[in-house]
């Protein structure tokens, strides 16, 4: 396996955000993927102003271009998250939307950051999601 996850001694334990804080890859081919929002494949707006809903679909997205690319989320060394008008009280309806598919797309704990912008790309868009991943 080319991605071993991990929480070192000294640094907070992440568990309960589901993610690690270091990402050893040791494949050779990386895979970026360039931010996902929750649009269907028609490019339809999903879950309009819900935020736990347009994570999941949004994690749907990003898994649909790492399975073009022969990979899946066991193989993500990080994920960028850009959440609109982000507050610490949004966070339960944030890790919603990750429960949400959570078990479906096999989710792995990769080292990962949420960033709060003002705005993204599209009214009504409330998130967006960069993934690296790295394959043999």
């Amino acid at each position: 396996m080319p991605v071993t996850l991990i929480n070192p001694a000294g640094l907070p334990n992440t568990d309960a955000f589901r993610y690690r804080q270091v990402a050893i890859a040791t494949g050779t081919r990386q895979v970026h993927i360039a931010g996902q929002v929750a649009y269907d494949a028609n490019g339809q707006l999903v879950a309009p102003g819900d935020l736990a809903g347009q994570v999941a679909q949004s994690l749907r997205n990003v898994a649909t271009g790492l399975a073009a690319a022969g990979a899946t989320f066991s193989d993500v060394v990080r994920l960028t998250f850009y959440v609109v008008d982000w507050k610490r009280e949004m966070i339960t309806d944030f890790l919603a939307g990750i429960e949400q598919v959570a078990e479906e797309l096999k989710l792995a704990p990769a080292p990962a950051s949420l960033i709060g912008v003002s705005v993204l790309f599209e009214p009504g868009v409330l998130v967006e999601i960069e993934a690296t991943a790295v394959v043999d």
